[in-house]
């Protein structure tokens, strides 16, 4: 399944810096397999450009490889053969053979490169202010190891630091293009494959040559040999020096246990030593703080829950990691057994949640949702009260939406929506001059009595998913 499907903002942003007639350095980061090699293929494929794939290998041997390449895009006999020992020249060469046209240099997964020379990134600053910048050559620098871009190209102690004209940190790809990979499959199987997938182009691609989901699990996750079976540690090895205490957290976390103070006390270390991993977990984009939404100091609210925010991250640490010990003794099919258990209700309607969640911004611009939103999240109580989605108007500060939605097999009546309505009393925003709305989301539609309720009362808003 090769497909090129969403990025229209990301190859916007490219497109623009390429044809702005000042000079334009470009970081493009993100996490492994996000497509963002795929994205620069499909910007430079009607350009001049230059490509090169860094390695983990010495210096030298990239330095060597780079000659090579810049020999045979210029078709330089002398070129190939030529000792070159040091990378200024090689730019230079570049800067005095391309046309008149804007050129593009891409270096991609160029952390490798500062990795074995941590004067790189001062090498690359010398090249772009004395010679690429000045001579009409687009630069993009891209790299799949998160900290080490940001430290390399991003941070103010970095010799790049402000002299990017654009970054794009590149997010795995929402939901609402998941029709276009899988056309042939329901609404429901697409929210279980975006439920495992997680808006990750490669991990699409595998999942795309089989619709059933279980079938797709058993052969490249719980597979021993799978592509996807080590992925977590693939993920986190390069990034953290002691993965084990980061898998420790996931794993916590994974399990339901949410509060700081929770998962310090699991993981029987000082609450005060937890901030760093938290921190850098977020950095990742694997985990993300929640709040209550209605919170009005967010930063310093105590109510704060870490939540995986990575689909994909959230499942093989609630589905693979507890049962590696199985899946290495060959019982893939008991493993296989235990998740079909709890694979809808543990997961997906988690997922399913966050899916209504970011609906209600398209819902917004189509004119579904009466009122601009400029907050949504979920909110909740100290006694165990909860509601699903809640948007904050972002304008009058009047409106609120409070949302439930279901991922069941039979219709959602009329009981939901009055416990929906009884827990609105509790939520304190507002309360004085406040209109409220309630939304309803549902994959297998709604009762007669619940549709019928909805469209006599213009509060109330029915999504079916289907």
């Amino acid at each position: 399944m090769k497909q090129f499907i969403d990025r229209e903002n990301e190859l916007n942003v490219l497109n623009k810096e390429y044809a702005s007639n000042r000079e334009s350095m470009v970081v493009l980061y993100g996490r492994r397999r996000v497509g963002k090699t795929a994205l620069i293929q499909e910007f430079i494929k009607d350009k001049s450009a230059l490509y090169f794939l860094a390695t983990e290998e010495s210096e030298s041997q990239n330095r060597d490889a780079f000659r090579t390449m810049i020999a045979d895009y210029f078709d330089d006999s002398l070129m190939k053969n030529a000792m070159v020992s040091d990378w200024i020249s090689l730019f230079e060469y570049i800067a005095s053979r391309k046309s008149s046209d804007k050129f593009i240099l891409v270096i991609d997964e160029f952390q490798y490169l500062g990795k074995t020379n941590s004067a790189f990134p001062s090498i690359i600053q010398k090249a772009w202010d004395n010679i690429l910048k000045n001579n009409n050559i687009m630069l993009i620098l891209c790299g799949s190891l998160i900290t080490m871009m940001e430290s390399q190209t991003l941070h103010y102690t970095s010799p790049l630091y402000g002299r990017r004209t654009a970054q794009i940190k590149l997010k795995p790809i929402p939901f609402k293009y998941y029709n276009e990979f899988y056309p042939d499959i329901n609404k429901r199987e697409l929210i279980e494959h975006y439920a495992v997938t997680g808006g990750v182009p490669k991990y699409i691609e595998l999942f795309g040559k089989q619709n059933d989901i279980y079938i797709s699990i058993s052969e490249h996750i719980l597979n021993t040999s799978g592509f996807l079976y080590e992925e977590p540690t693939f993920l986190l090895q390069n990034e953290v020096y002691d993965i084990g205490n980061y898998f420790s957290i996931i794993k916590i976390i994974a399990a339901g246990n949410t509060k700081p103070g929770k998962i310090a006390s699991l993981m029987e270390i000082p609450q005060t030593s937890l901030p760093k991993y938290l921190h850098t977990l977020i950095e990742l984009d694997i985990l993300e703080r929640e709040i209550p939404v209605t919170e009005k100091n967010p930063d310093t609210s105590k109510k704060g829950l870490y939540k995986i925010k990575d689909n994909f991250i959230r499942f093989w640490f609630r589905f693979v990691y507890p049962y590696r010990s199985y899946l290495e003794r060959g019982e893939k099919q008991f493993v296989l057994t235990k998740l079909k258990q709890k694979f809808i209700d543990a997961h997906v309607a988690y997922v399913f949640e966050d899916i209504c969640r970011e609906m209600i911004w398209d819902k917004v611009i189509d004119g579904t949702i009466p009122f601009t939103v400029g907050k949504v999240g979920r909110w909740w109580d100290n006694v165990n009260n909860e509601i699903d989605v809640v948007a904050l108007d972002a304008e009058s500060n009047n409106n609120i939406l409070l949302g439930e939605c279901k991922y069941w097999k039979e219709p959602v009546g009329v009981n939901v929506l009055t416990a929906l309505e009884n827990k609105a009393r509790l939520v304190d925003w507002n309360k004085d001059r406040r209109t409220v709305w309630y939304a309803i989301f549902s994959v297998s539609g709604f009762t007669a009595d619940l549709a019928a309720l909805a469209k006599n009362r213009n509060d109330v808003l029915l999504f079916d998913i289907n």
